[in-house]
């Protein structure tokens, strides 16, 4: 009796053992697992901070003359406007050398830079005389008004007549075909109506009113077709009655009561003072999302009363404008050495920064995740490719991955998280760099908001190490 209970004593004793080395074997196994997985995938974080700093950047920021001769090294945008009759000074012959020769197009194509467009039919000057071609007086008999006023003297166009709209069209689609297929012409200010293109004029000369909303349409809606990858800006507000997405362009930023208005128009919409129509002007106050708001600074106030005692005003105006671009008036040096220059910049279009990056190894692949914002007033009106690139240890691109990321939908304060995966060795050290890509020169163009990083376009984010007990750095 007592070796039966010895016996199943013994065999009691000894599952508990064999439950105890499973126990242990199942225990060891899962924490080999759990080892393996995490030095495998050892996540290295970093971390980078927003810089304060003022600089220049693509599709943003001054636009002085395209004709100056040296221009500051922040500025990517030049201005250039054209005047029907110095385009077609003949009917069907255009002077398209002359044009491109004295606004100098091959050196900014050159440079990488690109254009603001302004198309006039009327800038009044110190003398008379008319900046429609000479032709068409030929063919219209009632051709517009000239006037003497305290805007200059000029010549206003007959907008309604059917035969110079017909003209109008056919000079705009022969601009598209010379200059439209590609990304120098950035954004283009409708300025097809009234004084400098700026939708008015002085009607109390005895000049006629502008046209209403169905012929205002034929100064506008030429564009769309002809310059399909520029970005069209219009002086109000208008209610076009076409689809696409319009920015909006202010030419006295800086005048407190004017400016307010144009807010007040973009905001709520309301009359067209030139034509009378109630509901000519529409609410657009997400334009900004989809299109510029640009413009240039008023003429009616000294630089130095700009951007002294009135900056802060300034500033708050382009704030609330969502301002991406000024020009051709733009900031000067009032001898603080560029102080309100610079702040000014810093309170127009986009800053893009990466706040933080993760680099997480794998046997044979490299996951890398980054954050990437916008800390700006506007985001960047173009979907241009972000690149990471996996480098040498000298820098060389060994690799590129283009990133699933639509610039033109990043609105300012906002974050998107973006993921790569490259192949790599253990036994090399690497180096991770960001671009963005120019589509004009296909190079990295774009300046980021980081400390430290400001000068650069393609700034090198991290260091892999191949030893895989460092750190990376």
């Amino acid at each position: 009796m007592a070796r039966r209970r010895e016996k199943k004593s013994w065999s009691s004793r000894k599952k508990k053992l064999w439950l105890v080395i499973c126990l242990i074997i199942i225990t060891s196994g899962l924490y080999a697992i759990f080892v393996y997985l995490n030095t495998r995938n050892t996540g290295t974080k970093f971390e980078y901070t927003l810089s304060d700093k003022s600089f220049g950047n693509p599709l943003m920021g001054y636009v002085p003359s395209a004709e100056e001769k040296t221009v500051s090294e922040d500025v990517h945008l030049v201005y250039v406007d054209i005047t029907w009759k110095e385009l077609e000074p003949k009917k069907g012959h255009y002077n398209w050398e002359t044009i491109e020769e004295s606004n100098q197009f091959k050196r900014w194509k050159k440079e990488g830079k690109q254009v603001v467009l302004r198309f006039l039919l009327d800038y009044p000057g110190k003398s008379s005389h008319k900046d429609i071609p000479n032709w068409l007086g030929n063919e219209i008999s009632d051709l517009g008004d000239a006037y003497s006023t305290s805007y200059g003297k000029g010549f206003s166009p007959n907008y309604q007549n059917k035969l110079l709209r017909k003209y109008y069209k056919d000079a705009v689609t022969a601009m598209g075909q010379r200059w439209g297929n590609d990304d120098f012409i950035a954004y283009i200010e409708l300025g097809g109506l009234g004084h400098w293109g700026e939708w008015h004029v002085h009607s109390d000369a005895g000049i006629r009113q502008l046209p209403r909303k169905e012929v205002r349409k034929d100064y506008i809606a030429p564009f769309q077709p002809a310059f399909p990858k520029a970005k069209i800006l219009m002086r109000r507000p208008f209610d076009t009655g076409l689809e696409g997405d319009f920015g909006i362009y202010n030419d006295v930023f800086g005048d407190k009561s004017a400016t307010k208005t144009w807010l007040k128009w973009i905001q709520n919409g309301g009359a067209y003072d030139q034509t009378q129509e109630q509901a000519a002007l529409k609410a657009m106050p997400k334009a900004w999302e989809k299109a510029p708001i640009g413009g240039e600074l008023t003429s009616s106030q000294s630089m130095s009363t700009l951007l002294g005692n009135n900056l802060d005003e300034l500033t708050d105006e382009a704030k609330a404008a969502h301002l991406t671009f000024l020009g051709p008036k733009v900031a000067e040096d009032i001898g603080d050495g560029q102080a309100a220059y610079k702040e000014l910049l810093k309170n127009m279009g986009y800053r893009l920064w990466v706040s933080g990056l993760t680099i997480s190894k794998g046997e044979s692949k490299v996951e890398i995740t980054l954050n990437l914002e916008n800390s700006g007033v506007a985001p960047l009106y173009g979907d241009w490719p972000v690149v990471l690139y996996l480098c040498n240890a000298n820098g060389k691109v060994l690799q590129a991955q283009q990133l699933d990321c639509r610039l033109s939908e990043l609105l300012p304060d906002q974050t998107t998280e973006l993921k790569a995966s490259f192949a790599y060795s253990k036994d090399q050290n690497y180096q991770v760099k960001l671009g963005i890509l120019s589509p004009m020169t296909q190079e990295p163009s774009v300046h980021f908001a980081m400390k430290g990083f400001e000068g650069e376009v393609m700034p090198k984010l991290a260091t892999i190490q191949k030893d895989q007990k460092g750190t990376d750095k």
